[in-house]
């Protein structure tokens, strides 16, 4: 996949008003998100893990953090999925040259007047891409802390809300350092996931090369931000037995007490682990991918397969493991080996029943 991939223009006879607004049931949901995902698709090649955990972000409320070499069309995904979903977008390029109020805004004073007016930045948008955002230094970065957090901007001392639904989606590269910051603790764990975008296999770049060259393809906007927000509530309602929400605790309590977990071996390793902000995470990411699959419970599989991309960014790595080659995944891994799902099978249909 890559990023000279043709732009996505939205085809001229698409509007923005897609279909009326109707009741959303776990069905239609499904059928809605495997048509921004089709959508998607006509743009972008293979990565099918990686769009997947885009459509679980965006069920669960849940920013997301991506991280790939250059080139692998980190940047087109998020502006393709804008396009399908007909709300607001805004793309920030991250600078080193930033300051906190090119994002979020600032107060302006009109000479004549002799009145002061708020000016509002680009994270007020449904969709807000942060490319590169480790490009920017940290105060710059720290300025997203509250907007992700609690969906309002505080300018002198009075708060406005964002758009709903609201979604930050961040881009960065792992292979330069030169010119790069890294992300505060606080500023990473404000992200759901992070993700790992590996290059495609000959077969996908194949296609990629063909596409490029070709006609560029017109994307259709096919939900309008209601139908999110409405989506988004149902996920809210998907069932989760006790018995995997203590699943989740136990994997990321692993990651800041290991030895009680039987992995006293790995303690060397971790600096510190994963907050309360990894379990809750877990459990709705879980819930969003169950619904995407149409169900409306939770098995342990959906939680398991969820599990590195919420907690790898979430573990702070010693010294030690640095120099011994042990990275944060290797760590998810081991806890992975250690702390079993649940083995008792979930009784969702006396839950339903009643």
């Amino acid at each position: 996949m890559t990023d000279f991939q043709p732009q996505t223009p939205v085809h001229p006879s698409a509007s923005h008003a897609a279909t009326p607004i109707a009741p959303m049931t776990v069905d239609t949901t499904a059928e809605l998100m495997e048509k921004i995902l089709y959508e998607v698709k006509r743009v972008v090649v293979g990565q099918d893990a990686f769009l997947e955990r885009v459509m679980v972000a965006l069920l669960a409320q849940g920013h997301l953090l991506v991280e790939g070499v250059p080139g692998l069309a980190k940047t087109l995904t998020v502006k393709t999925l804008s396009n399908t979903v007909s709300g607001s977008f805004r793309r920030i390029q991250f600078t080193p040259d930033l300051v906190p109020a090119d994002l979020i805004g600032t107060r302006i004073y009109n000479q004549k007047t002799g009145d002061f007016s708020t000016a509002l930045g680009p994270v007020f948008a449904n969709l807000v891409l942060a490319d590169e955002i480790n490009r920017a230094p940290a105060k710059v970065q720290s300025a997203l802390l509250e907007v992700m957090q609690e969906r309002q901007v505080t300018i002198a001392g009075v708060s406005y809300p964002v758009p709903s639904p609201f979604l930050v989606m961040a881009t960065q590269n792992p292979v330069e350092t030169e010119g790069t910051y890294p992300l505060p603790e606080a500023q990473v764990d404000r992200f759901m996931m992070k993700v790992l975008v590996t290059y495609p296999s000959d077969e996908e770049e194949f296609i990629i090369a063909e596409r490029a060259i070709g006609a560029p393809a017109f994307v259709q906007p096919v939900a309008t931000t209601e139908q999110l927000a409405a989506m988004q509530r149902l996920a809210r309602q998907v069932y989760v037995d006790p018995s995997i929400i203590q699943y989740a605790v136990r994997l990321v309590s692993a990651t800041r007490q290991p030895q009680q977990h039987g992995l006293a071996d790995i303690g060397r390793f971790i600096t510190y682990g994963a907050s309360p902000r990894a379990t809750i995470n877990l459990v709705e990411g879980a819930r969003a991918l169950a619904l995407m699959r149409r169900r409306s419970y939770v098995l342990p599989e959906d939680l398991t397969l969820l599990v590195p991309d919420v907690l790898r960014h979430r573990i702070a790595v010693t010294y030690e493991a640095l120099s011994e080659g042990i990275s944060p995944d290797d760590i998810v891994a081991r806890i992975m080996s250690r702390v079993a799902p649940p083995a008792k099978p979930i009784q969702h249909d006396e839950k339903i029943a009643a």
